[in-house]
């Protein structure tokens, strides 16, 4: 288990217990009852820690190397049924971006979203789930193929943002992003958004318009990074923990200020400590939002999708 710094009490305590049963296995004393109060202060000392995170400290849990990524949820949700799809029929296959059909309780699914990689190997490849304009390409393929078979749409979002590179703006980085915000908003079949990571600017809104947009209890969502939002304003990363707490990405935040729908639980100490009881938790939302959203007509969906993303934020008549 890796331990964030913020977590070493909790460390602590684990490498206490972890002494406390080598010396119960290799001795015939019986260590039962104090294992098991170790294990009840250790959980209480999780719970303490992780009730009281700053904004900072969730942007760090949703960065955990164990975390899960997408390719897991899907995988569960699933029943491991997924059958992923390739290429934008342009340029080539991002791997960045993966999305294809699975099943969810004998209904068809169209799954789409960023994968980090889970090794340093996979992480090149994927560019630590950094799309390319062929990633949101392939993404917006598989999506009007979703919506020309009536069949709904499920995107997990986990990136620190779109590719950077030279070659992703020459091939029209911008606008690949911008033809997905205009395509998703007016899909007719049921979109559910879910935060599982990080969600950082234009890179997780290509993939993040939806009916209803969701967030993992540990997780960011915003039009920057902590760091690069310090780097401008103080010329320097030492203020990401200031910064962070200025631009209001923690889920309870963006759910105060009316940006998503819903929050989703997870386990005490994060997702990557419990994920199986994560991906249920995850799966029963995406159920929950289906039956409802599929009572709606595309075009009461469609409004309301509408409605939604146009009231957010604020505006000021400079006349007045």
């Amino acid at each position: 288990m890796t331990y964030l710094d913020f977590e070493k009490p909790i460390q602590d305590l684990a490498e206490e217990l972890e002494k406390l049963k080598d010396v119960a296995s290799k001795s015939k004393v019986d260590l039962a009852e104090k294992i098991k109060e170790l294990e009840g202060h250790i959980h209480d000392k999780t719970k303490e820690i992780y009730s009281n995170l700053n904004a900072w400290q969730r942007v760090q849990v949703s960065r955990h190397p164990e975390r899960p990524y997408t390719l897991a949820y899907i995988d569960y949700v699933s029943n491991k049924t997924f059958m992923e799809l390739h290429g934008d029929r342009t340029v080539g296959d991002d791997k960045a971006m993966v999305g294809g059909w699975g099943e969810v309780d004998g209904q068809t699914v169209m799954f789409i979203g960023q994968q980090k990689g889970i090794n340093t190997k996979m992480r090149q490849i994927r560019r630590f789930g950094m799309a390319n304009p062929e990633g949101y390409r392939k993404a917006l393929r598989l999506m009007k193929m979703a919506e020309k078979f009536n069949k709904p749409i499920v995107t997990f979002i986990d990136t620190p943002g779109a590719y950077p590179g030279l070659e992703a703006e020459e091939r029209g980085q911008g606008e690949a992003i911008a033809r997905n915000l205009l395509e998703m908003v007016q899909l007719k079949v049921p979109v559910i958004c879910i935060i599982i990571g990080e969600g950082a600017s234009g890179g997780a809104l290509g993939i993040g318009i939806g009916d209803k947009v969701l967030m993992l209890e540990n997780t960011w969502y915003s039009v920057i990074s902590p760091e690069s939002c310090s780097s401008i304003l103080w010329r320097s990363w030492s203020f990401k923990e200031k910064a962070a707490e200025a631009l209001k990405l923690t889920s309870h935040d963006m759910k105060a200020n009316g940006l998503i729908d819903g929050i989703i639980p997870e386990p005490i100490g994060g997702a990557h400590r419990n994920p199986d009881l994560t991906f249920e938790t995850v799966k029963e939302e995406i159920l929950m939002h289906l039956k409802a959203l599929k009572k709606l007509k595309p075009e009461k969906r469609i409004e309301q999708r509408i409605e939604k993303f146009s009231a957010m934020g604020v505006v000021h008549d400079i006349n007045e």
